[in-house]
């Protein structure tokens, strides 16, 4: 079952960058909200809570509920606008979702068990993580938070593939449907000494004598 998070926010009438310009100044995030049968609508949002929400993954990934003097919204995040260096969100962009209709979003990836497993117990074998989200399909109903991959009996030599990935009810991997040249690599346990090899081998293709330093009597 999907958490939901509530959030308040507050219509917005001016529009423009001077506008929110002084909206940033007022401690406020200029924000859009649009799809479904509604219009697109300019709203504004306290910065301050919503700073500390970005704090959170659910904050990118889970259904949120817009809260305008009471009318609720449920929305996705799908935009984010940081200022370059400044702990300062610029604007957001929310989707509204339909409790009806099937929606697409990534969600993060949890990965539980790891340093207890035969492959983290060794100091000899890597563990690279490939993907750290994956898109789902789903009713809002039963978007999940995250998904969970028990490593606890993961090995060297061992890959977890997105096939491998339990996921609840009613949830679909879409990459999945597109053929098994798609069911790529989530997680890989390998000897450290692989990496080294490869390196190693990699250098010396590398030290050929490029065309242009051999001798015209080699030609």
């Amino acid at each position: 079952m999907a958490t939901t998070h509530e959030i308040k926010v507050e219509r917005r009438g001016d529009e423009g960058k001077g506008a929110s310009r002084r909206l940033r100044h007022a401690g406020k995030i200029p924000a859009i909200v649009y799809g479904g049968e509604l219009k697109p609508v300019s709203i504004q949002l306290d910065h301050e809570p919503v700073w500390l929400a970005s704090q959170n993954e659910w904050f990118y990934s889970s259904i949120l509920d817009l809260s305008l003097n009471g009318d609720i919204q449920k929305v996705l995040l799908r935009d984010m606008q940081r200022h370059p260096y400044k702990q300062l969100i610029m604007h957001l962009d929310f989707q509204r979702v339909n409790d009806n209709e099937t929606l697409r979003t990534a969600v993060p990836l949890h990965f539980l068990n790891e340093d207890s497993s035969p492959a983290g117990k060794s100091s000899e074998v890597v563990v690279t993580h490939e993907l750290n989200e994956v898109v789902v399909e789903c009713l809002p109903k039963d978007l999940p938070e995250h998904l969970e991959i028990d490593l606890a009996n993961l090995a060297v030599g061992d890959i977890v593939h997105l096939s491998d990935i339990k996921l609840p009810a009613g949830v679909e991997i879409p990459e999945l449907k597109l053929g098994k040249e798609h069911d790529v690599a989530v997680v890989i346990a390998k000897h450290g000494r692989e990496d080294v090899v490869e390196d190693e081998a990699a250098a010396e293709g590398g030290a050929d004598v490029p065309a242009s330093k051999v001798s015209k009597d080699e030609k």
